[in-house]
């Protein structure tokens, strides 16, 4: 059972209260140094944020990703990924794949550069862009001259290249889809599909 308080007792906690409390306010005690402490800092608070599409499906998910510079080397480490609420596909949600996007790209067997094989070679080497490039467009070019048909059987003009497709990307902008469509089939092929089909 409650024993009785007097005015007096009541008025006398009552003012030790408000004092400890205005002197921990005013910084005395070490009460501000003692909560700063125990706040962990912002994680994304010096990072670069740059807003990207989810390279999985074709939904085309928006991203966020939140990089920041190496102390080692100087070069921007991506650290964070999410989704990206402002984006009118996914407003923010990402799916499991999605939501592990830091693995894919921090991935030490992740393909970063355009590898070859030579003929006859056991090994993939590292090769540059540019060699790349043509080598793809040579042997582009010299199976559609083998292989491009001009007429059918019946003299009808079909210009056909058969025995090359294309696998295009499924998540990228209307306009980059359109001049797709058109180097492809103005190139005669007549297999081309995108990754959403797969």
């Amino acid at each position: 059972m409650l024993g009785e308080v007097s005015r007096r007792q009541f008025l006398k906690g009552a003012g030790a209260s408000v004092a400890g409390s205005a002197m921990g306010a005013l910084g005395f005690m070490g009460v501000e140094e003692a909560v700063a402490a125990s706040i962990r800092p912002f994680k994304l608070a010096n990072t670069t944020e740059t807003r990207n599409t989810c390279p999985y499906c074709s939904v085309g998910c928006g991203i966020i990703m939140y990089s920041e510079s190496s102390k080692a080397d100087g070069k921007r480490k991506i650290m964070h990924i999410e989704g990206d609420v402002d984006h009118p596909t996914n407003r923010g949600t990402l799916c499991p794949k999605g939501a592990a996007l830091l693995d894919f790209v921090n991935a030490p067997t992740r393909t970063k550069y355009p590898m070859h094989r030579a003929p006859g070679a056991k090994e993939f080497k590292r090769v540059s862009w540019e060699f790349a490039l043509d080598r793809i467009a040579q042997l582009m070019k010299e199976d559609r001259d083998r292989n491009f048909v001009a007429k059918n059987k019946d003299g009808v003009t079909v210009n056909r290249w058969t025995t090359t497709g294309f696998l295009a990307a499924s998540a990228t902008t209307n306009e980059t889809a359109f001049a797709t469509y058109k180097v492809v089939r103005s190139a005669g092929m007549l297999v081309f599909d995108n990754q959403a089909r797969v």
